[in-house]
């Protein structure tokens, strides 16, 4: 049984997302979550690590939620290595094995296997850096001033 009434609410993929960001942070990189690096693409999690490395981590709670996803080779473009975060009890042979793996609950997580790294050229890194940057600040406007989380999350603030 889930803990708290915000636990009971989040998704499996977010639960997810959570475990991978403490971990990352451990690693030294933050994280944020649900960013969008390019029209038509959103991130479950982006992370930025002490030497401006960009890792994506996409979570997927269940065999369908991995079969269904037909973007995911548009990420690698984005990052400079790239993971899929499942937790245990997920059959991890149907994942690329050119790809990152990390293990991962609710609380906590393991990385199981570095993605190969392709470093991204300059200009999309100052543009993803930006952008992680904005997309930080937003995020803790609708922490510090819930009155504008709906504005927030609408996108009217940002466009």
């Amino acid at each position: 049984m889930l803990g708290d009434a915000s636990e009971r609410d989040l998704k499996p993929g977010q639960l997810l997302a959570r475990g991978v960001c403490r971990h990352l942070l451990s690693h030294d990189f933050v994280s944020v979550e649900e960013l969008i690096p390019t029209s038509g693409l959103r991130v479950d999690v982006m992370a930025l690590g002490p030497k401006c490395e960009i890792w994506i981590v996409e979570c997927k709670s269940s065999r369908s939620d991995f079969q269904s996803d037909g973007k995911w080779q548009g990420y690698l473009e984005w990052c400079d290595r790239y993971f899929w975060a499942v937790d245990a009890r997920f059959p991890v042979e149907l994942l690329p094995e050119d790809t990152g793996l990390i293990v991962a609950d609710s609380y906590d997580a393991e990385i199981i296997r570095l993605g190969p790294e392709t470093r991204l050229a300059a200009a999309r890194r100052k543009v993803l850096m930006a952008k992680f940057a904005r997309h930080a600040a937003l995020r803790w406007h609708g922490v510090r001033d819930p009155s504008l989380s709906g504005r927030l999350l609408q996108g009217s603030l940002t466009n």
